[in-house]
């Protein structure tokens, strides 16, 4: 049991079950810090990667979120930005659902369950958008991209980067890779033409703040990424009444 937990630990995670049968250990305060969800509603969502056999991103995706976020959310206070759909035109569409809030995790759940791929790929006014509405210049903030490719829509993520890390009171930008392709718009993506850090130039983003860069291929890889980036650490505390483990202060 112990080493079990230690390891939980270690991963960066913790499942509501898990902690509430460890009298001895709570969520790390850092899980008071909210979160913004940024997620990949693109056109290529609705495609398969590289087996013709697979089943499109889309559909992983919705899995792996259905598995991870019932996790997080009880700890965390999560918002969730989709980017793709809905636009006025195909880089337009970034929407804002919801700002970060207590148990968000069946809202959650239920947009990406919803959501009908469609539209390019603006990954820098994305985040952009979403440190904004985390004030990340007064108050520490999480961002977490989840991206199945290159920007697409002319924005400069390693730019974005830099610049975010020079304003932040402490923002961290997570970026989950997920069964990313080739990029086919690489004339809409000005960086990516001279970029050599990794399969996609958003990589960027988590190199300038301290964040982490995942690659992903299975809906296991993106369960346990999602975990890593968003979970709650285990630390221990001092004995308390039985049932007496909560929501992380914040």
């Amino acid at each position: 049991m112990a080493s079990g937990l230690r390891a939980l630990a270690m991963a960066g995670f913790v499942s509501a079950g898990t902690l509430s049968g460890a009298p001895g250990l709570e969520a790390d305060p850092g899980c008071a810090t909210d979160a913004i969800l940024v997620f990949d509603g693109s056109g290529s969502m609705a495609e398969v990667a590289h087996d013709p056999s697979g089943t499109p991103r889309i559909i992983d995706a919705r899995a792996a979120m259905r598995r991870a976020i019932p996790d997080i959310t009880p700890f965390r206070d999560l918002g969730l930005l989709v980017y793709g759909p809905g636009g006025a035109d195909a880089c337009s569409g970034i929407d804002l659902r919801f700002r970060p809030a207590p148990d968000m995790g069946p809202a959650v759940i239920d947009a990406i369950e919803r959501l009908e791929p469609a539209g390019l790929t603006p990954l820098a006014a994305s985040v952009e958008h979403a440190a904004e509405a985390l004030d990340y210049r007064t108050r520490p903030a999480i961002v977490v991209l989840v991206t199945d490719g290159n920007e697409t829509c002319g924005g400069t993520p390693c730019a974005l980067g830099t610049r975010l890390a020079s304003r932040a009171a402490d923002l961290r930008v997570h970026v989950i890779g997920f069964k990313v392709v080739d990029d086919f718009f690489g004339w809409n993506s000005p960086e990516a033409r001279t970029y050599t850090g990794g399969e996609t130039v958003a990589k960027c983003l988590a190199d300038a703040t301290g964040g982490l860069f995942v690659s992903t291929r299975t809906v296991d890889d993106l369960t346990h990424a999602l975990r890593e980036t968003l979970g709650c650490a285990l630390i221990g505390r001092a004995a308390t009444a039985p049932g007496a483990v909560g929501r992380a202060p914040g």
